[in-house]
């Protein structure tokens, strides 16, 4: 954890009570388009937001997002020093993020995955996306190596050049650090037009840390699913197209698919693993070696 993370208490670092909180917050940002239960004004409602949690959740992450502290999280995690295990035995260690005092949901993690994952394959993608859906949310492990949950989940965005307004919460952007330096705070920042996503360093969370595990595994498309899944100033508000380049463009529609099996395909029914087991046995192995390093 960063010098700066340390200073603060334990409420502070971990706002919310559980990262369920956090998904339940982003549904309700970006509902799907069809809804009629709220107009779109009541769900942006960032003035009188339902959980205060999450508007301090944001204000820690976006004072503490700094480009130096991306580089020090991507120097320490990205060695892949931490643990090493069987992809099965790393769901079970995932499961350990499991918060009992969360009212709405009994499932675990992983039955966060399957369901994501099921609901892509009964819609007949290939079965790399069936494996990129089970496997989006394993950084999320990040918390039990003992980052806070603002360096873990949220919706993610570029460091290293100006902010946008998009961003939910861009307000609290003005005490971090890179907002009034020079280097970081015109539109491009360190960055030059059109030098694509790849060479642009995003706020560090689960995203980029899974993303950085399955490169040599999963095909492109599934990668740029992984990476942005939570840039939602991208892929739903269309921002930061001067960093883009003609591929990034080309691989949007990608991350547009993926997004409502994350966000929409949570049910109070567990799917039965036992049932389903031996095809994910066989999917794991199709594409993913015997141990992961974390």
């Amino acid at each position: 954890m960063s010098s700066t993370a340390k200073k603060l208490t334990e409420q502070e670092i971990n706002p919310l009570k559980s990262l369920d909180e956090w998904e339940e917050a982003v549904i309700e940002r970006y509902p799907e388009p069809d809804t009629t239960a709220k107009s779109k004004d009541e769900y942006r409602n960032y003035a009188d937001p339902a959980r205060d949690t999450v508007r301090e959740f944001y204000r820690l992450n976006h004072t503490y997002q700094t480009y130096d502290f991306v580089q020090e999280k991507k120097t320490d995690y990205l060695r892949f020093n931490k643990k090493e295990m069987p992809v099965w035995q790393a769901f079970d260690f995932l499961n350990q993020l499991v918060d009992d005092s969360d009212p709405d949901t009994d499932l675990d993690q992983f039955q966060h995955l399957l369901q994501t994952s099921e609901t892509i394959r009964a819609d007949g993608h290939p079965d790399w996306m069936v494996l990129t859906g089970l496997m989006h949310d394993m950084g999320k492990v990040l918390c039990l190596f003992g980052e806070p949950q603002w360096a873990v989940v949220g919706d993610t965005f570029p460091v290293g050049c100006g902010y946008s307004d998009k961003v939910v919460y861009p307000e609290y952007f003005k005490d971090n650090p890179d907002y009034n330096n020079p280097r970081f705070n015109t539109t491009l920042g360190v960055y030059e037009k059109g030098c694509g996503l790849g060479n642009v360093h995003m706020s560090w969370g689960h995203d980029e840390y899974i993303y950085q595990m399955m490169k040599d595994h999963l095909p492109e498309e599934g990668l740029y699913m992984l990476r942005y899944h939570s840039f939602y100033a991208w892929h739903r508000e269309s921002e930061f197209d001067y960093l883009l380049d003609d591929h990034d463009r080309e691989m949007l529609k990608w991350v547009k698919l993926f997004n409502p099996y994350d966000l929409y395909s949570k049910t109070p029914v567990p799917p039965d693993w036992k049932q389903l087991k031996p095809y994910y046995e066989d999917l794991v192995a199709k594409y993913l070696p015997a141990t992961i390093r974390f």
